[in-house]
């Protein structure tokens, strides 16, 4: 009984200790609670104190970062590269490149922040957790799975315009603030975007990385080289909703477009003509400007065109690649094989209205139509005598320059004209191209055999002003005519007597010679 009660008595001992201790602990854990409460209200004031005063000293540094934008100030040097930036994040994230921070196990490649590292590690292993709700497709990014629905989420304050990410957001803010972040080392130009940037930085680097598996063609931009791959694969998705006429280039869609508007925008600022293309009134532009910008590498003469530049490097090639399918005859350009085509086919679609005479070109129906209009555009820097062609005016030259390009490869005699030595070769060579069809006589000229023609039709159209009297020759009636003005212009060397004609003066001068 005894040992029962000694149980007993120290069960009771026992439990008054533990509520003894459980009491103690309660009052510790009150205590300890109330002083993290007060600790947590002075940490919370201070923390308001804090988090208002770093918000006003972020958007302080903010200001100032943005501020440095447009004064091109960059305070803050890598110590690895000596690369200036305007911020210490760029600074920052400019650092752990050099200390290569977030490297890929897989490819050692280094990323500047852990999100950067975790979304380019997907790449290896795979993994697409974002799922597009409409069509069921897999994405290794959000911002991918946007881009496939087509949601825009944010949205410009300035037009409304919508973009998927917020990098597509500030790059387009620029256009509004015209901020141009980017400029080029090498010449100064400014960009919004740092890829335009880096697109013109091959203009003076001359690198093109896209190339075209299919000819070998080099381009700088990826794009152009798609718009090319339309060469090989014959897409024209551009198609014209007029006449469904369809084209590789929207540029080409909107400039056929324009034949069924009869829009004209471009507008010379000289002449005031217009054109439907610019790239027409640029090239117009040099009628007014002199502008030849193309040159050839042989001999030096330049052009305003390059059609004519390639057209003219054929004389110097020998080439004649347009054959006429009725004689034969080649060609170094299209447009001259069209027109003599016109001898074939006897057509002359282009007619005069002020005469009728009809033309096989344009060109020569509206120089033509000077003879009407008397117009002479051409004039002579030299002497100030006016023309109606260039070419003849440009001919006319050579009298001042004594210039005499052509020459006779048989006797070394040069001529001011091409035409003129072609005349004389005929000496060396005998040909008689020109035949009277009266009496079968040839000739070495065309002009000769006209006026023989009168012969045979007795026609006198040369007539002198003061008697009537008629020739059948311009130069025999220039003669007669001194008879009325007593021109005598052949003088002799010897005695001064002076002669109307200069056969006379020649017969006269045996006189002197012996």
């Amino acid at each position: 009984m005894a040992f029962i009660k000694e149980e007993s008595e120290d069960m009771r001992i026992e439990e008054v200790k533990h509520e003894d201790i459980e009491e103690q602990t309660d009052t510790i854990a009150l205590k300890e609670e109330s002083q993290e409460m007060n600790e947590a209200e002075v940490t919370a004031e201070k923390s308001t104190k804090t988090e208002k005063t770093s918000s006003g000293n972020r958007a302080q540094e903010c200001l100032k970062t943005y501020l440095r934008v447009h004064v091109g100030e960059k305070p803050f040097t890598c110590s690895q590269c000596g690369k200036n930036f305007r911020s210490k994040v760029n600074l920052y994230q400019r650092m752990r490149i050099h200390s290569r921070e977030n490297i890929c196990n897989q490819c050692e490649r280094s990323f500047t922040d852990m999100k950067q590292l975790k979304n380019h590690v997907k790449i290896h292993t795979g993994e697409k957790p974002f799922t597009g709700p409409q069509c069921g497709k897999r994405f290794a990014q959000k911002l991918n799975m946007r881009v496939h629905t087509g949601k825009k989420p944010l949205t410009c304050i300035q037009c409304g315009n919508s973009f998927t990410c917020k990098q597509s957001l500030k790059a387009h803010m620029r256009i509004h603030t015209g901020e141009k972040p980017f400029t080029c080392p090498q010449c100064g130009k400014r960009f919004t975007q740092k890829q335009n940037m880096k697109v013109h930085m091959r203009v003076h680097t001359a690198e093109r990385p896209f190339i075209c598996a299919q000819c070998g063609k080099s381009f700088s931009e990826k794009q152009n080289m798609k718009v090319h791959m339309r060469v090989h694969t014959g897409e024209k998705p551009f198609t014209c909703t007029q006449c469904g006429h369809s084209f590789s280039h929207k540029e080409s869609l909107d400039a056929h477009m324009t034949i069924h508007t009869g829009e004209k925008p471009f507008t010379c600022s000289h002449c005031g003509r217009s054109f439907a293309k610019k790239h027409k009134m640029n090239v117009h532009m040099r009628v007014h400007t002199g502008e030849k910008p193309f040159i050839c590498s042989q001999c030096g003469h330049s052009f305003s065109y390059k059609e004519n530049l390639d057209a003219h490097m054929k004389i110097h090639t020998g080439e004649k690649p347009f054959t006429c399918p009725h004689c034969g005859r080649s060609f170094a350009r299209k447009y001259t094989m069209k027109v003599h085509m016109s001898v074939h086919t006897a057509e002359r679609p282009f007619t005069c209205p002020h005469c009728g005479k009809s033309f096989a070109r344009e060109c020569t129906m509206k120089v033509h139509m000077r003879v009407h209009t008397a117009e002479r555009p051409f004039i002579c820097p030299h002497c100030g005598k006016s023309f109606a062609r260039e070419c003849t005016m440009k001919v006319h030259m050579r009298v001042h320059t004594a210039e005499r390009p052509f020459i006779c490869p048989h006797c070394g005699r040069s001529f001011a004209r091409e035409c003129t030595m072609k005349v004389h070769m005929r000496v060396h060579t005998a040909e008689r191209p020109f035949i009277c069809p009266h009496c079968g006589r040839s000739f070495a000229r065309e002009c000769t055999m006209k006026v023989h023609m009168r012969v045979h039709t007795a026609e006198r159209p040369f007539t002198c002003p003061h008697c009537g009297k008629s020739f059948a020759r311009k130069y025999t009636m220039k003669v007669h005519m001194r008879v009325h003005t007593a021109e005598r212009p052949f003088i002799c060397p010897h005695c001064g007597r002076s002669f109307a004609r200069k056969y006379t003066m020649k017969v006269h001068l045996r006189v002197h010679t012996g």
